[in-house]
C-alpha cells in the first residue's frame, strides 16, 4: 500500500480516534449486543440488528485507521527545509488576483482536510497548483467557475 502523508497533528487525531474506538465504542457496542441478546428472540430484534451493524462499522473503522497509521508518512512542517517552496505541510497565504480576498491554507493529507479550519487536501486542485511554487509566484487553479489565479504572498512551515 502507498504511503499516506499526514502531519503530526493529523496522525495524533487518528491515534486518538483509534484509541476511543477500541476502548470506549467497542465496549459500548458489546454491552448493547449483550443487552439485546438478553431480550430473547434475535430474528425480530431491531436493537440487536442495530448493535451488530454499529459493531461492524466500528471494527471496519478500526481496521481502516490501523492501516492508515501503519502506512503513514508523518511529516512535521516545522522541521521542513523547503527553502520557501510550497510543499506538504506548508501554510500558504494567497491573494486572489481578481479580488481583494486573502486566504491562508495549510496543505495536509486527505484525512485531515477541513476547509473551515483552513486545511486543504494535498490532492485538491488548489494544493496541486501550489506545490513547488514560491512566494511571489502566481498559481493558476481550474475551479468549477473557471480559471482562478492566486498570488502566493507567504509560505510558512508551522
Amino acid at each position: 500500500m502507498a504511503k499516506v502523508p499526514l502531519t503530526v497533528t493529523g496522525a495524533e487525531k487518528l491515534r486518538q480516534e483509534l484509541h476511543t474506538l477500541k476502548t470506549v465504542e467497542r465496549q459500548q457496542v458489546i454491552a448493547a449486543i449483550a443487552e439485546a441478546r438478553a431480550q430473547g428472540d434475535l430474528s425480530e430484534n431491531a436493537e440487536y440488528d442495530a448493535a451488530k451493524e454499529r459493531q461492524s462499522f466500528i471494527e471496519g473503522r478500526i481496521v481502516e485507521l490501523e492501516s492508515k497509521l501503519a502506512n503513514a508518512q508523518i511529516i512535521d512542517p516545522r522541521l521542513l527545509d523547503a527553502e520557501g517552496r510550497c510543499v506538504f505541510g506548508a501554510t500558504v497565504e494567497l491573494q486572489d488576483t481578481s479580488a481583494d480576498d486573502a486566504v491562508t491554507y495549510q496543505i495536509v493529507g486527505d484525512d485531515e482536510a477541513d476547509i473551515k479550519q483552513g486545511k486543504i487536501s494535498i490532492s485538491s486542485p488548489i494544493a496541486r497548483a501550489l506545490i513547488g511554487k514560491y512566494a511571489g509566484d502566481i498559481a493558476e487553479v481550474q475551479a468549477p467557475g473557471g480559471l482562478k489565479e492566486y498570488e502566493i504572498l507567504d509560505v510558512r512551515y508551522v
